[in-house]
């Protein structure tokens, strides 16, 4: 039987206490639990408060969400940019294994051509929202989708009963951009003037009233912080006075980052936060998510709401503006170093995260479905969400999870200055691995979370050994890699993760 037919066989069999005990599952609730998931675009992990404390930008509700839920210290994307880490949460799956390894329709060449992509998620796929849809839950979409070319992959056939402006596009589209008119076949424009974080707001707000017996899954996926840069007016404002008023607009702003292509050209990166529009953005986001959390408490829900929320990369820092400052962090969107891949990374669970703890395991954009799946006390579904690992342990306490490396892949070459490769992270190790020629970089992100020293030729045999469990791991998810131009044929070839006999070099 097909799955599309599934939800309709499941509409009386919405779960109520029969929840499971055992690993990876949640204690018996007298209602089934409902979700609401905050998905950022391009927000910085220390754009928010509660990862930083001089951060220039107001985040009050995000961080009341963090004084309320468990905070992930070492939470990742799945990728450097934003459609393959929003498959990797609708899937469960790390991109390399469907080949969506860029934002969909980024195709850019330097030195080699980048690896073939395939820019959608495909309707085989059981989503996330698919899965508690099958189980009787409402399921709601609002904001940026980004994961198919056409209508036939939008949130309406992936798992969504609403979808309020989810379609092709990463980015505002229409002439009105965050404002009325929007150009959004998704979503009718409201009055003039409004403005687009608060209309995702108003319908998420809307879906959940409507729905409030429950159980329900809402997605508040924003276009903000994205490009265009574009702001309320007053809140620009009001951050442009508090950048002059502390001193920061006579800072430096840039400072040259590592150029990684092999034709030298400068790449510059923003050295500290005090773009007034981004500013802004942000805080207008954040405004957006407190009238969520606000609903929730008016109806009485809170208590018996899983809330999460996190990004998609990291912050915009080398290009398009380059709008903020990751620091300590290095590099941002489109960069395998930390400033590219950490997130913010927050789940409330009431009655189960401890109000304001932090954790410090690596995590990753793939667990979010196997842990919503426990959380709810529904089965695994370990064929779909393959590379996910359920978070319950560690949300109820635990120090420790079952999983020895996470892995990036990103055989492209981004739009921000990022060079194509492979990560792996092991304990506090992080080996980067270039796909131009085979340079490999090692950093201890305990001691260097700059990674600004590179211990690659000083440790050899843990190169070697994290190198071979990289490829290992290309190999599971039969990973592609750069091509050579078609417009050079004889000319260079790019390196194969085959070729170990590569010596380990600085750049």
């Amino acid at each position: 039987m097909h799955r599309r037919f599934l939800s309709c066989l499941a509409l009386g069999a919405i779960l109520g206490p029969s929840v499971v005990l055992g690993a990876g599952r949640a204690a018996p609730t007298s209602k089934p639990i409902n979700f609401v998931f905050f998905l950022v675009a391009d927000l910085g992990y220390m754009d928010i408060g509660a990862n930083n404390p001089d951060c220039f930008y107001d985040t009050p509700n995000v961080d009341r969400l963090a004084r309320s839920a468990m905070r992930f210290t070492n939470g990742y994307a799945a990728c450097p940019v934003c459609s393959p880490t929003r498959l990797s949460i609708m899937t469960g799956k790390y991109p390399s294994r469907t080949d969506a390894t860029n934002w969909f329709s980024g195709k850019r060449a330097e030195r080699f051509a980048p690896a073939l992509l395939h820019d959608r998620m495909d309707l085989e796929e059981v989503t996330l929202a698919e899965a508690l849809k099958e189980h009787g839950y409402a399921t709601f979409f609002a904001g940026k989708w980004h994961l198919g070319p056409t209508e036939e992959f939008w949130p309406e056939r992936q798992g969504f009963d609403v979808n309020k402006g989810g379609w092709k596009r990463g980015g505002p589209y229409g002439p009105g951009k965050y404002f009325v008119p929007y150009g959004n076949p998704r979503l009718e424009d409201g009055p003039p003037g409004e403005h687009l974080p608060d209309r995702l707001a108003t319908e998420t707000c809307r879906f959940i009233e409507q729905h409030k017996e429950g159980p329900l899954l809402a997605y508040l996926s924003f276009y903000s912080v994205h490009t265009p840069l574009i702001s309320r007016d007053d809140l620009r404002k009001k951050y442009r006075a508090k950048a002059e008023k502390s001193g920061l607009l006579d800072k430096e702003q840039f400072a040259e980052e590592e150029q990684n292509f092999l034709t030298k050209r400068p790449r510059k990166v923003r050295v500290v936060q005090n773009h007034a529009v981004y500013g802004g953005m942000v805080e207008a986001m954040d405004q957006a998510v407190g009238k969520v959390l606000d609903k929730l408490d008016q109806l009485g829900l809170a208590r018996n709401t899983a809330v999460f929320f996190t990004s998609d990369n990291g912050g915009l820092s080398t290009s398009e503006g380059s709008p903020t400052c990751n620091l300590p962090l290095r590099g941002g969107k489109g960069w395998l170093y930390e400033g590219g891949i950490r997130e913010p990374y927050l789940i409330r669970w009431p009655g189960v995260t401890s109000p304001g703890t932090t954790c410090n395991v690596p995590v990753i954009s793939t667990d979010f479905y196997p842990t919503i799946l426990a959380m709810a006390g529904l089965p695994p579904r370990p064929k779909q969400h393959k590379d996910g690992r359920s978070l319950v342990p560690l949300l109820k306490g635990d120090k420790t999870l079952a999983r020895k490396a996470l892995y990036w892949h990103y055989p492209h070459y981004g739009n921000q200055g990022g060079f194509p490769g492979g990560a792996i992270r092991m304990g506090d190790w992080k080996l980067l691995e270039r796909l131009e020629d085979g340079r490999v970089h090692l950093y201890n992100l305990a001691e260097d979370i700059g990674e600004k020293n590179d211990l690659a030729d000083k440790n050899p045999r843990l190169v070697k050994r994290m190198r071979r469990k990289l490829h290992a791991w290309y190999k599971e998810v039969d990973a592609k890699f750069l091509r050579p131009k078609e417009t050079t044929p004889d000319g260079p070839k790019p390196w194969r993760p085959s070729d170990l006999s590569i010596s380990v070099e600085k750049p």
